[in-house]
Order: structure tokens, then C-alpha cells, then sequence
């Protein structure tokens, strides 16, 4: 009898703490539970993302285009730990007004052009340099682009573009042409003889980076030139250039082949207009346009900006995100640095220097 009592107890004794082991491990496992619930991610809200673009096209053409971009982003940096209510896109009446809004902070994201972005970096960051496809020749030497007519598109993408000095079908165009295929360099004395076309101060590639071709090959600009008229579209320049008017214009590189087919049909080419014109100098890279964010946005830090950059980054490799981009001919992205832009400040401070 005792036996029987004393076992009877042991197995009440296990009973007790096989049940106290299972509650621990329950309130153990709810315990766990909750500290997983309580480490879930949650986004952070946005109520508005604000994005600027330069009017470079017809404004009410941007925001057509662009109006998928405002779904793509809410998309993208929902995935990146942001909840963005709204995504605004504005036009500005023009570069400027981009640039002050961004130094303001109250655009928080602008796509605007090198030259724009290095006049208001006091108040904007660059994150990324659009790319586009490239050309077969990119070299610093006008005559390796003359051997290698004509000029074509490579599958390359690239983060830059050059400006091209252009000599046409005048005599005194020719007579240029064939010093530079001749291997000769050219003098101020050349160069001033022939009479050119530019477009207006702002520029990059109708004036401001063949003015700094000029002051880097003869500490000279286009105002020392003796012989400018000034355009209102690249077409007049070509215009003027095939009919004899002006001896040398100045455009970005892949603009023979945006009038090749005009040049004779339109233009008053008497031949094509790779036969026509030869380039007599080149200038430095020019850095595409830039995606900036403002350093005095009030929703604006490192995390969030770090997630605009790879939001389109990633919206540049897909079908709709291209199509959007391609209102600016931007065909992808990649990461940027203000060094990169350094080619642009000299030539801002230079034409600054000039006014």
C-alpha cells in the first residue's frame, strides 16, 4: 500500500511539471510571437513627394508623359520603406525656377541639366546622371571624326555628349576642313576668319562649351570672336550653314544626323551633308542631365534619398519607366558624384566671368 502511494505521488509530481513545462513554452512561444509582431517593418509616411522638371519641351507635354511616373514611384518606394500619399509634378516656367525651388526645399526631387544643377548646388545634391545611347566615335581629335563618317549610334550607354565645331560647304569652311584633315592645327587667325552661328548664352553645346573650347586652345571666347550671329534653333544654324551664310556652327555631336535627311530637301544642301561638313573641333564631355534632390527639403535624408536613387534606377529597366524618361531622351541612370560635374563650373564660372 505504501508502494502504490508513493509511486502515486511521483506521477503526480511529473504531471505538475510536464504541465509548468508546457506553459512556459507557451507564454515563451506567445512571447516570441509578439516580439515578431513588434519588429515588423512598418513604412513611413509620406503625404507629398514633390518632383520638378525643366521645360524643355512643351510643359503640357511633360506632364502628360510623365504622369505614369507618379504610380511607378509610389511603387518602387513602397517596396523601399516609404508610403507616398502623393506624388506632385511640376513644370517650371523655366531652368531657373527649378533650381531655386530645389535650393528652397520646396520641390523635393528635380530633373534638371548639369549646367542648372552646379548653379544651385549650394541647395541641391546630385544622386544620378541619366545615360544614352553613344556614338560611334568619341575622341577629342575633329579629325578622327571626319575619317569615320558618317557618325552612328552605338548601343552603348553614356553619361556624356560633345559639342562639335562644324565647318560647311563656304569656302572658307572648306579651307578650315582641310587643315584640320591635314593634321594641322588651327590658329586663333583661322578660327576668327570664318564667320559662325551660336545659340544663345545658356547653351551648353550652342555656347557655352565651345566657349570653352575657345579659352582652353587660345585663352579666347566667342565674344573675342569677330564674326557671330546668333540662332533660334539649331535647323536655322544648318540652314545657314549649307546655304553659305555662315562658314562654322556649333551643336551637340549627333545633330548631323538629326538633319541628314533635311539637309538637301530642306535645308539648301547641295550634297549630303556628310560630304558637306567636317568638324574642326570638339569639346570637352558634356555630363547629361541630372536627378538632384534639395538638401533644405524638410522631408529629405540619407535613407530616403538612397531610395529615390534606386526607385529610378529601377523604373529606368522597365518598359513603362522608359517610356516615360524618353520625354527627356534619357534611356537609363546611373549613380552620380558633384566631381563630375567639375567640366561644368569651370565652364559656368567662365561665362559668368564674361557678363
Amino acid at each position: 500500500m505504501k508502494k502504490f502511494l508513493y509511486l502515486l505521488m511521483i506521477g503526480a509530481f511529473i504531471a505538475v511539471l510536464a504541465a509548468c513545462e508546457s506553459g512556459s513554452e507557451e507564454s515563451s512561444s506567445a512571447a516570441e510571437g509578439e516580439s515578431s509582431e513588434s519588429e515588423e517593418t512598418v513604412n513611413e509616411s509620406i503625404d507629398t513627394l514633390s518632383v520638378g522638371f525643366v521645360p524643355s519641351r512643351d510643359p503640357d507635354e511633360i506632364i502628360t508623359a510623365t504622369e505614369p511616373l507618379k504610380q511607378l514611384l509610389k511603387e518602387e518606394l513602397a517596396t523601399m520603406g516609404y508610403d507616398v500619399g502623393e506624388v506632385e509634378i511640376t513644370v517650371g516656367t523655366n531652368y531657373e525656377a527649378v533650381g531655386e525651388a530645389l535650393s528652397a526645399g520646396t520641390t523635393d526631387v528635380g530633373l534638371i541639366p548639369g549646367g542648372t544643377y552646379v548653379l544651385y548646388d549650394d541647395g541641391a545634391e546630385v544622386v544620378l546622371t541619366s545615360t544614352r545611347a553613344g556614338l560611334s566615335v568619341d575622341s577629342d581629335d575633329p579629325k578622327e571624326w571626319n575619317d569615320n563618317k558618317p557618325t552612328e549610334a552605338s548601343d552603348e550607354q553614356v553619361t556624356g555628349y560633345r559639342a562639335l565645331i562644324i565647318a560647311g560647304p563656304s569656302e572658307k569652311g572648306q579651307e578650315l576642313a582641310k587643315k584640320v584633315n591635314n593634321g594641322e592645327e588651327l590658329t586663333f587667325e583661322d578660327v576668327n576668319s570664318a564667320s559662325w552661328a551660336v545659340m544663345s548664352s545658356s547653351s551648353p553645346a550652342g555656347y557655352i562649351y565651345p566657349a570653352l573650347w575657345l579659352d582652353e586652345n587660345y585663352d579666347k571666347t566667342i565674344t573675342d570672336l569677330e564674326n557671330v550671329v546668333q540662332s533660334d534653333s539649331y535647323g536655322s544654324s544648318f540652314a545657314r550653314l549649307a546655304s553659305g551664310q555662315i562658314d562654322v556652327m556649333v551643336t551637340y555631336a549627333d545633330a548631323r544626323m538629326d538633319n541628314e535627311d533635311t539637309w538637301q530637301t530642306e535645308l539648301g544642301g547641295e550634297a549630303p551633308i556628310w560630304d558637306e561638313t567636317n568638324v574642326i573641333g570638339v569639346t570637352p564631355a558634356i555630363y547629361n542631365d541630372t536627378v538632384s534632390v534639395s538638401k533644405n527639403s524638410e522631408i529629405m535624408d540619407e535613407d530616403l534619398k538612397s531610395a529615390i536613387q534606386q526607385a529610378f534606377m529601377n523604373i529606368a529597366e522597365t518598359e513603362e519607366g522608359k517610356e516615360v524618361i524618353s520625354i527627356y531622351n534619357h534611356e537609363g541612370y546611373q549613380e552620380a558624384e558633384s566631381s563630375d560635374y567639375d567640366n561644368e563650373r569651370k565652364a559656368q564660372e567662365m561665362v559668368q566671368s564674361q557678363n
